[in-house]
């Protein structure tokens, strides 16, 4: 009797020391793969997922895809037994007419809605103030209260120094209009030469409603302080211009001046409420199960493609490539739970929906978390890492790099985790190029993980840079690199595998930014 008991605690104390054997993080980061990466966004970014736009059709089918996925690998359903949370969205669509010294001109082909929705107005004005880049020395002690403004929507040239000359807002832009808004302005038409290009790609689809977080059902977010703001091109700032005999490119670098020239524009606002949803999976931890690690990634695109013989923007990078990112890591944690070795923190894998339209299913999901942000110990976020951006395109070895960001904008220890998983691991290149909030392309605020990051939750954002085809109807799965796309995955996998199991929680040593 007394060898057979002493027999059974030997093989009891075999098999408890057995159970307690680490787990190879490498056994499971192999899962990932290239094959099995390009059968999920062979799918995702098809011409049947249309684009996957927020609040339509193609989204509807991504989100439906995703829930499969995550129910296909035993991820627990945390919304009261449903992997979606509803995202109440509102579109605010702002109808606009503009005519110029007697011409109508079209929506979508001469000009775009800027920003926000400002309600329903009639603006007719007899003369228009030119404000060039909208400096102080240039407006000098101009009145520009009530009056229609024509400003040059480009980054003041500057001695030595090549100036942005995008349509889109730079930090320096957002100053700028900013401190012209504040002087009371009726309108305010912002010129700029890519604005033509950008119209005539995306033609028709340009003119859909402004989405935002539905906050009153009742009535739309309207803005009846703030002058709005036209994007339009150069050749309609010629034509406004005409009456002076002066040309738009002639004016640039003068100083503010009225120009006779008579304009009207009216506004008038409908809203529609919109479906769309955010999808979560959630594997339980074990002993630290109240503590939870985040992957997210924004599954929609920009939809369809109203001009060009392609007719959708597929998506395959941004975020294709990322949401399936997110997949191949889920099925890494879910074979390691199956195989007896499950994470001691709980993970929420997050398929955020409205990142194209703003950010808002991130939005939605931290202002309204299903499990608590105090709980909540880091964002591992991953939007487009497919492909090779613009930096990196003919340099030896371009494909092995990754673009890290915000690693250590809140946590000095999680950016240490990175660092160390890929030095062991992964021996990826990473960049921190754009590691810094005052970036002029602004990646840290544009993309979810500024959400979790607003709140103190610590972030890492990962990226490959924006190339030829970033929202374009040229983001194609087969311009994506499968291998690359795997091995930042890879990355990302064995830095939550850290954070899941370490025995702390990174520490908090940075202000929100």
């Amino acid at each position: 009797m007394k060898k057979i008991y002493l027999g059974m605690i030997a093989l009891a104390l075999g098999t408890y020391a057995s159970a307690q054997k680490p787990a190879d993080p490498e056994k499971y980061a192999s899962l990932i793969t290239a094959a099995d990466a390009q059968k999920h966004l062979n799918i995702l970014a098809s011409d049947a997922y249309e684009g996957r736009e927020t609040g339509k059709p193609g989204a509807d089918k991504a989100a439906h895809y995703i829930e499969a996925e995550f129910k296909r690998l035993g991820l627990q359903a945390p919304v009261n037994g449903s992997y979606f949370l509803d995202v109440p969205l509102v579109e605010n669509k702002l109808n606009i007419s503009l005519s110029a010294n007697g011409q109508d001109l079209a929506n979508g082909k001469d000009f775009f809605a800027g920003r926000g929705n400002i309600g329903d107005k009639t603006i007719n004005a007899t003369e228009i103030v030119f404000v060039g880049y909208g400096t102080d020395a240039e407006i000098g002690n101009t009145d520009l209260s009530g009056k229609i403004l024509l400003w040059v929507n480009e980054d003041k040239p500057e001695a030595g120094k090549t100036p942005n000359t995008s349509y889109r807002m730079t930090a320096a832009r957002t100053a700028v209009l900013k401190n012209l808004q504040s002087k009371g302005p009726a309108l305010i038409l912002a010129a700029n030469g890519d604005v033509a290009g950008l119209l005539q790609r995306m033609g028709s689809s340009i003119l859909g409603g402004r989405l935002s977080i539905k906050t009153d059902a009742a009535k739309p977010v309207v803005n009846t302080t703030t002058a709005p703001v036209l994007n339009i091109t150069t050749d309609l700032a010629d034509q406004l211009l005409k009456p002076s005999g002066k040309a738009y490119a002639d004016l640039k670098s003068s100083a503010a001046q009225t120009v006779a020239s008579s304009v009207k524009a009216t506004f008038q606002s409908e809203q529609k409420d919109v479906k769309a949803v955010d999808v979560l999976g959630f594997m339980p931890g074990t002993d630290l199960k109240d503590e939870v690690l985040v992957f997210s990634a924004h599954y929609d695109h920009i939809g369809l493609n109203a001009n060009g013989p392609d007719k959708v923007n597929n998506g395959a990078d941004d975020d294709g490539s990322g949401t399936t990112a997110i997949l191949e890591i889920a099925k890494a944690f879910a074979k390691a739970k199956k195989d007896g070795h499950g994470p001691r923190r709980s993970i929420l894998f997050l398929g955020n929906v409205g990142e194209e339209k703003g950010l808002l299913g991130s939005e939605y999901y931290t202002d309204h978390p299903v499990f608590p942000l105090a709980n909540t110990i880091t964002d591992l976020n991953i939007d487009m890492i497919g492909r090779v951006g613009f930096d990196y395109i003919g340099k030896p070895d371009s494909a092995n790099y990754v673009y890290v960001i915000g690693s250590a904008m809140l946590s000095k220890e999680l950016h240490q985790v990175n660092e160390e998983a890929n030095t062991k691991y992964t021996h990826i290149d990473m960049d921190y190029k754009y590691d810094d909030p005052n970036d002029p392309n602004r990646f840290y605020y544009r993309s979810d993980h500024y959400n979790f990051a607003k709140h103190g939750v610590p972030i890492i954002f990962y990226f490959n840079g924006v190339h030829a085809d970033y929202h374009q109807p040229g983001d194609e799965v087969s311009k994506i690199n499968f291998p690359l796309l795997a091995k930042r995955a890879q990355l990302v996998f064995y830095t939550g595998w850290e954070l899941a199991n370490r025995d702390k929680r990174p520490a908090l040593d940075q202000p929100a930014k």
